[in-house]
């Protein structure tokens, strides 16, 4: 196949951050930092990220439409968010779409969703649900995917058009299958390659069981990102079989690449992230590339864009 450089096709980045550390609460950036958490510390990367540093970080990538996933920014500020998103949209043309909080357990949830839906950008929600037995692993105490509150506000999306973000571990996964399938008209899109925990015992065969069966459900897509989450010190050795394994679960009209800028540079340089997507698409053919680095996002989250 035809291998591509940087410039050669556009890129719509489908999961990126912003933030502005002084405008808005971020519990999770802000100090004190040690490495007790699912990530680490992140230090690193507490401080302003704006439109104009993802610009500077993508320049060789030629982006043309980004979309922001929320940013972690504390529950109450999550409208606060979205309204910021919109100014700096307006003014810096990125982000194109948003993927806003809202806690779907909260049993006001129609009330919280609505004012996001109201937005122009708003395309969907993300309510991180990431948890483990190991609670240095989890991102939060309890498995909400399995109470009925969550999943009634789960169904609440329907109501205002919005698709779901689903960052889970694999563990979770079968029990959200029936949940989503009863719901095909919100669609899904897995976070971060599903993240597979490769420490557990069956960590593989779990995500790939988990990842199968989400697979099977058509209204139900991936991101292609997040590399480090599968292990700090990721290596391509390591990430293009799993990636390789994704797209031929989904079909590479189902998968998008995205930078997840700035979390992902917790774990290595962009640029690495972004070469070693291009080594895996290089093998496919260019018109699965456009799917792959941008039609498919264009899409998925009805950007609007002629790609």
């Amino acid at each position: 196949m035809e291998a591509i450089s940087p410039h050669a096709i556009p890129f719509v980045d489908a999961h990126i951050h912003l933030w502005k550390l002084d405008h808005l609460r971020y519990p999770w950036l802000t100090g004190p930092f040690d490495d007790t958490g699912p990530n680490g510390s992140v230090e690193a990367i507490a401080r302003d990220y704006l439109a104009r540093d993802y610009a500077r970080d993508l320049a060789a990538w030629n982006p043309v439409a980004a979309v922001h996933v929320d940013a972690g920014a504390a529950a109450d500020h999550a409208l606060a968010e979205t309204e910021w998103l919109e100014q700096q949209a307006g003014t810096a043309g990125i982000p194109t779409a948003l993927v806003a909080f809202a806690a779907l357990d909260d049993p006001q949830v129609g009330d919280l969703l609505a004012p996001q839906a109201s937005h122009s950008r708003v395309r969907g929600i993300r309510h991180i649900v990431n948890w483990h037995a190991d609670p240095a692993r989890s991102y939060t105490p309890r498995d909400l995917t399995r109470e009925a509150g969550w999943q009634a506000g789960y169904a609440r999306l329907a109501d205002h058009g919005l698709s779901f973000d689903l960052q889970c571990y694999p563990g979770q996964m079968p029990g959200m299958v029936g949940l989503i399938a009863r719901h095909p008209q919100i669609p899904v899109i897995i976070n971060h390659m599903g993240m597979p925990v490769l420490t557990d015992p069956d960590g593989l065969a779990e995500w790939r069981a988990g990842m199968r069966a989400l697979a099977a459900i058509p209204h139900v897509a991936v991101k292609l990102s997040g590399l480090g989450f599968i292990r700090r010190d990721w290596d391509e050795a390591l990430v293009l079989p799993l990636l390789r394994e994704t797209v031929d679960m989904f079909g590479a009209r189902r998968c998008m690449i995205a930078s997840d800028t700035p979390t992902d540079k917790l774990f290595a340089p962009l640029s690495r992230y972004l070469e070693a997507y291009r080594t895996f698409t290089d093998s496919f053919s260019r018109d699965e590339q456009r799917d792959l680095w941008g039609r498919n996002a264009n899409r998925l989250y009805r950007l609007g864009l002629e790609l």
